[in-house]
């Protein structure tokens, strides 16, 4: 086998690593085609008006999990202190919003029916900024929490369907920031507090639990998020990312759960644990619950709808005497999947950015990237630099490669010889071809290994800039303003398309003309499928393919010289 054999093989397994794990995570998206082509509708088959009472009304039994775990003893009881209410009508909408984040909650069930991101500019939404919860038929996606427990008569006790009431805020309170929402039914009422800091994505949410009956309550509460399973707008058909459901327990650790686990009722993601949380992901975003306690609770995650799923947290609440009262409490994190304020939120929350298998190798790149952009203060110049560092740590691996290449080179015209004689005989040939490289002491997989093992590395490096939320919106010089979108002049594919025909003319001539062919269009190909992708991973092989060239050149006349 001579070495452009091997390079071949090698571009070809590559290829194919890159086909199967971006088939892998799309196959995991659960996205169905024909649930991707259906309207979000309720169980009964009629889309409802978004945000209507009626929706939420006729949603009702499949939308309310219904929990399965025993309630804990009960705390001393407290007292409550109940302000007067102002009333609002159904489906009335409440807009609170500090720098970063900017939510809606409609007074039906006290739910987060949008979400829109200040500080994160899309020309993909209505608006021009990210929204993740969202109102819409075809973008339903919101945060729903209520309580679930068998009540005196039958009658639901305040959950994610009934109309809550606006209370006035206390003293020191925010009106911009802050909300106070009530409702009462089934001889319990909840009081519900919404409220967020100056900046940030994180949303507190406090629930107050007073029993108003004769008798003792164990209620238990939930925290819960419905999506449907369409994929966000402006997601690339040209490389794939997870869109979905994730949780995270010290037992199970980080898990998946694609929409069509769940479409197949075959989800095998942990039930109960004392720890983490759960959520939706998608490329860049994430929106996740976090319970504030380690006390156990119940994990849930089902179909309830055609083509809208919902995963959450079912938490018992300790019996609540007559007249007595529960607080709990909760995080909810609607944002950007920034790593830094994810691993300080919830252990395991900065999962959320997804390098796959290579997860070890991509934190450490990631980490020495960031750095990086402090130095530079600039992302661009920061994958440059990263990818100099790189190919410096691995010049000796290359180093041996490119003499290899070098070597094969020499002795190229002599094996175009060997198959010209024994074109007609491939015994002889492979034969004959062994005795030369034994006599030139060349092995023929010389330039394959180095290469080798090097691709895992910079496999971890590709995920590290596609999943990097710090890429959007990211310039780098002159026309090149948002790092996490296609060159507009499409000038970097072209640039790298032209270092990769430089790449095969200092690479040995394969002998056979088949091959040769194959060689010269190799980067025409690959560069039709770079004008599709992010300027940073085309700015990553073009710097890599730029040093590589120039080691290459100096290596073999070096060795040519000798």
């Amino acid at each position: 086998m001579d070495t452009r054999r091997s390079i071949l093989l090698i571009v070809f397994m590559v290829s194919l690593f890159l086909l199967w794990d971006a088939w892998m995570r799309q196959s995991t998206t659960g996205q169905a085609d024909e649930a991707a082509g259906s309207s979000v509708q309720s169980p009964t088959g009629v889309p409802p008006a978004a945000g209507s009472d009626s929706a939420t009304r006729s949603e009702a039994d499949a939308t309310i999990p219904q929990p399965s775990l025993k309630p804990e003893q009960a705390l001393a009881p407290t007292d409550a202190s109940i302000t007067a209410m102002s009333t609002l009508s159904a489906g009335d909408r409440i807009v609170i919003k500090n720098r970063d984040l900017e939510l809606v909650i409609d007074s039906s069930g006290g739910r987060i029916v949008k979400a829109t991101l200040l500080s994160q500019q899309s020309d993909d939404y209505s608006g021009g900024f990210v929204r993740l919860f969202d109102d819409g038929v075809d973008s339903r996606y919101e945060a729903q929490t209520g309580l679930v427990f068998a009540t005196p008569g039958g009658v639901s006790p305040p959950n994610h369907t009934i109309l809550f009431e606006r209370l006035p805020l206390q003293g020191g309170q925010n009106p911009e920031r802050e909300l106070r929402l009530v409702a009462e039914s089934g001889g319990v009422k909840l009081l519900k507090s919404i409220s967020l800091g100056e900046s940030g994505h994180q949303v507190r949410v406090e629930h107050i639990i007073v029993n108003t009956g004769a008798d003792a309550i164990t209620p238990s509460i939930y925290y819960q998020l419905l999506r449907n399973d369409r994929p966000p707008p402006g997601e690339s058909s040209f490389y794939m990312t997870y869109t979905g459901p994730a949780l995270y327990t010290d037992q199970g650790k980080f898990q998946k759960v694609s929409f069509s686990e769940i479409e197949k009722n075959n989800q095998s993601h942990v039930k109960t644990a004392s720890d983490g949380w759960v959520g939706f992901i998608q490329h860049y975003f994430v929106s996740a619950w976090v319970l504030g306690n380690d006390r156990v609770r119940e994990f849930f995650s089902r179909k309830v709808g055609e083509g809208l799923f919902a995963v959450g947290m079912i938490q018992p609440i300790q019996t609540i005497a007559p007249g007595a009262q529960q607080t709990h409490e909760a995080v909810l994190y609607v944002g950007p999947q920034e790593q830094r304020v994810l691993e300080a939120l919830a252990p395991g929350l900065d999962l959320v950015v997804d390098y796959g298998w290579l997860t070890f190798l991509a934190k450490p790149i990631y980490w020495l990237l960031e750095q990086l952009h402090k130095l530079v203060n600039n992302w661009g110049w920061a994958i440059v630099l990263l990818t100099l560092i790189i190919k410096l740590i691995f010049y000796p691996l290359s180093a041996a490669s490119y003499r290899s290449m070098a070597k094969m080179k020499a002795v190229s015209p002599r094996l175009v010889q060997i198959r010209e004689r024994y074109i007609n005989d491939k015994a002889k040939m492979n034969q004959a071809m062994m005795e030369l490289y034994k006599n030139e002491k060349i092995n023929p997989l010389g330039g394959c290994l180095p290469i080798l093992i090097q691709i895992p590395v910079f496999i971890a490096l590709y995920w590290v800039l596609l999943a990097s939320v710090e890429m959007r919106n990211a310039p780098w010089i002159l026309w090149i303003d948002d790092l996490s979108h296609p060159d507009p002049f499409y000038i970097l594919p072209i640039v790298m398309a032209i270092t990769m025909f430089i790449q095969t003319k200092l690479n040995p001539p394969p002998p056979d003309p088949v091959q040769a062919k194959v060689m010269m269009f190799m980067p025409l190909i690959f560069s039709v499928f770079f004008f599709f992708f992010p300027a940073g991973l085309v700015l990553y092989w073009l710097v890599n393919n730029l040093v590589s060239i120039a080691q290459q050149w100096v290596i073999t006349k070096r060795f040519n010289a000798a």
